[in-house]
């Protein structure tokens, strides 16, 4: 059992204290795809090169969509074969990359900081992370546990005191209270992993006169005990020719020709 904290400097980071770095295939792509943009715009609209340059486009979002989707693959399958159960953050996407224009009544402040944080949360793909890891997990008899992100980078996981203070910058941690000292992100995955637990014990509570349909599915396909499992929903049909030339070299290893998502130990 495994918690994972996901965040934008580190994609992933395991509560054993490894971490995978974050691919941002969108950024690396952003000032080729404003060009491309720009150059549609002078285009006659409809026109063979108007319909030229939007073809080009097209073909970037695709070639960063593939890629996108050929490292969440290989993220999510070396996880789900390693872990029989993982806990994750149930982080509100929609909610975290809202626009901060604000009204002519009432404009906002730092609205161009929020708006490039709005695309890198979305760069980072952690819905399709979620979906992928979630239908591998049971198809290999593990399971993904959903636990809210309150006050995870906030809690230390020693004494359980909570305070803003503790973080003192987006890397390091150290708790006021008891002086426990780590990664930012560590400490969350450790919080996760920690109310995946409470979670589990508290529908172990609830549902362990059942015993099939809990959490304790587990035990019973290791087993062989029972027989209501939960069945495994099936992935979407991949389209498009993914393109694993253009991995990101932070984030693979080459072995044998082909490239994989690494998993780094945390300093």
């Amino acid at each position: 059992m495994i918690g994972i904290d996901k965040g934008i400097t580190r994609f992933a980071t395991l509560s054993d204290g490894r971490f995978i770095a974050p691919l941002n295939r969108f950024k690396k792509h952003e000032v080729r795809l404003a060009r491309y943009q720009r150059a549609m715009s002078r285009k006659q609209k409809f026109s063979k090169n108007w319909i030229k340059a939007k073809a080009k486009i097209t073909a970037l979002h695709s070639r960063i969509g593939n890629v996108r989707q050929d490292f969440m693959h290989k993220t999510t399958t070396a996880l789900s074969k390693n872990h029989a159960m993982i806990v994750v953050e149930d982080l509100k996407v929609t909610n975290m990359s809202a626009s901060a224009k604000g009204t002519l009544a009432e404009p906002s402040r730092k609205v161009a900081q929020k708006s490039g944080l709005n695309k890198a949360v979305l760069d980072q793909g952690w819905g399709m992370f979620d979906e992928f890891l979630d239908y591998k997990l049971q198809w290999n008899g593990g399971e993904l546990l959903e636990v809210p992100p309150h006050h995870t980078s906030q809690t230390s996981p020693a004494c359980g005191h909570v305070s803003a203070d503790n973080r003192q910058t987006q890397a390091k941690f150290e708790c006021v209270e008891c002086g426990y000292s780590n990664n930012a992100d560590v400490v969350g995955a450790i919080n996760v992993l920690n109310k995946g637990r409470k979670k589990l014990e508290g529908q172990d509570t609830v549902d362990g006169s059942t015993g099939c349909e809990s959490i304790a599915q587990l035990v019973c396909v290791s087993t062989g005990g029972c027989s209501a499992t939960k069945k495994p929903r099936r992935a979407a049909p991949v389209r498009g020719r993914v393109n694993d030339a253009v991995m990101s070299s932070a984030t693979e290893t080459r072995r044998g020709g082909k490239s994989k998502p690494s998993l780094t130990a945390s300093p």
